[in-house]
């Protein structure tokens, strides 16, 4: 730098370098005051074996820059402060130069910190994956924005369906022998039809938390139905599942399975607002979650030191915390059971949140569920990485929420159950507050959005005029002949 007074300047490339793993130095040089000075740093630098970029700030008359190129043979660019001096005019001395003088003239701190690491990137491999993963984020960054101003074009959709939406099922399935039951199931989320062989789940607009109905979404239950396919699709090379087809955006029909009691929950970070979850236990003192020792001083959100599978009893009333060892002990799972469902848990949870990431979305927490199909083979069942099995932050701005002790971005119905929390008691109240008509319409807009995030298709909205259960039910009619 030509003079102190760019030190903050030269602080923000230094930092923006860091990220990168690249060291950096800085000092007080002046091509007019003194440059013998200049050319005397300079050969103690030229005189190490090591790749180098100068890096040079200043502003005004900028000879720095020009000096330094035209006496070494590595990279020089020009990255001067902003200055109005001039209305701005003096930013020449920066941009032309002598001929066979070529310093690379670079206005904004970040970007120049980046092309420094491009340049040591042909050297450090290590270098280049983190170039590599910064341009991904930066990609995934503009998937966000696009699909958050997109939806918002939804909303009007969304607020003139909140009087239709899809909370209950009736529907009747087509005879296939003289012996042919139904039995029907009403679950928080989904309605269940089994024939014994078959299951038709058909998901709802029905939102729950706190183990109870809070309220209805216009739209997410195709968007939970649809999601699921997606995951189920593209993670069949890690475990089979239980589809078999997807005849309307609100039904899925898979083979008839015997579930295990357990659901498989898996975390990447300390977080949660439920009874069940690690941050409210850890907050509490407990250090020993699901039979994992956690350590002291871990705070709201933060990642964990590897994604960690924390099973919970399954039950339609209240699921219940447990350890993998009193899962065998009981005689829920045998210890073989456990060991392959749980191995593919993280498996499928590590290729998700990798998925995720691509498109600006950080996978924070899931659960899912697995039993045997009527060949006795462990199959993947019920739902997959739906906004209401899982948790998902915003990519861009995670690290700075957490740094400050904020919440990150997120894009799931946490805020709507952090709403309840706040004007209730969610799990002693009998009669709950209804949800404001701003929060319902947030969340559908919301769910559409992270099916177009994790997607990359548009949403296709329904037809408004026809009534859901008589659609599913000339789909299944439809399949059925």
């Amino acid at each position: 730098m030509s003079s102190k007074g760019d030190q903050a300047h030269c602080e923000r490339i230094a930092k923006e370098l860091s990220l990168f793993g690249i060291d950096s130095t800085m000092r007080v040089v002046s091509a007019h005051k003194t440059p013998e000075m200049v050319l005397r740093i300079v050969d103690k630098y030229e005189a190490m074996s090591n790749p180098k970029v100068y890096v040079c700030c200043a502003g005004r008359s900028n000879a720095l820059s020009g000096l330094i190129d035209g006496y070494v043979r590595s990279p020089v660019l020009s990255c001067p402060p902003y200055s109005d001096t001039f209305s701005g005019s003096d930013i020449y001395s920066s941009l032309r130069m002598a001929s066979g003088i070529a310093p690379m003239f670079i206005m904004e701190p970040g970007n120049c910190a980046l092309a420094c690491a491009k340049m040591f990137a042909l050297y450090d491999p290590k270098i280049a994956d983190t170039v590599k993963k910064i341009q991904k984020a930066n990609a995934s960054m503009v998937y966000v924005q696009d699909c958050e101003v997109k939806s918002h074009g939804y909303v009007p959709r969304i607020q003139s369906n909140l009087g239709n939406v899809f909370d209950k099922t009736d529907i009747k399935l087509s005879p296939k022998n003289d012996h042919f039951q139904v039995e029907k199931y009403v679950g928080k989320v989904r309605d269940r039809y089994n024939d014994g062989k078959n299951v038709v789940l058909i998901t709802t607009d029905r939102l729950t938390g706190f183990d109870r109905p809070l309220c209805k979404i216009p739209y997410k239950g195709m968007v939970l139905n649809m999601v699921s396919k997606f995951w189920f699709d593209e993670t069949q090379h890690i475990i089979k599942n239980h589809i078999l087809s997807v005849p309307h955006p609100n039904v899925t029909i898979g083979v008839a399975a015997k579930p295990f009691p357990i659901e498989f929950v898996v975390r990447g970070y300390m977080t949660g607002s439920s009874g069940t979850s690690m941050w409210t236990h850890y907050q509490k003192g407990v250090r020993e979650y699901c039979g994992i020792k956690l350590p002291d001083g871990m705070v709201q959100n933060q990642k964990l030191w590897k994604n960690l599978i924390t099973p919970t009893t399954k039950s339609d009333e209240h699921d219940e915390l447990i350890s993998p060892e009193q899962i065998v002990s009981k005689g829920y799972m045998t210890q073989e059971e456990w060991d392959f469902c749980s191995a593919k848990a993280l498996e499928l949870f590590e290729f998700a949140q990798q998925k995720a990431l691509e498109r600006g979305l950080i996978l924070v927490d899931t659960k899912m569920e697995m039993g045997r199909g009527q060949d006795g083979e462990i199959i993947l069942i019920d739902e997959l990485f739906t906004p209401d099995s899982s948790r998902y932050w915003l990519a861009a701005g995670y690290e700075q929420a957490v740094a400050a002790g904020k919440p990150p971005a997120n894009i799931d119905k946490e805020f709507v159950r952090l709403w309840f929390k706040d004007h209730c008691d969610p799990y002693k109240d009998e009669v709950l507050p209804e949800a404001p008509v701003e929060i319902v319409t947030e969340l559908g807009r919301r769910y559409i959005m992270l099916y177009e995030l994790i997607t990359g298709k548009d949403f296709e909205f329904p037809d408004a005029s026809v009534d859901v259960n008589q659609a599913v039910q000339r789909a299944l009619d439809k399949l059925a002949a």
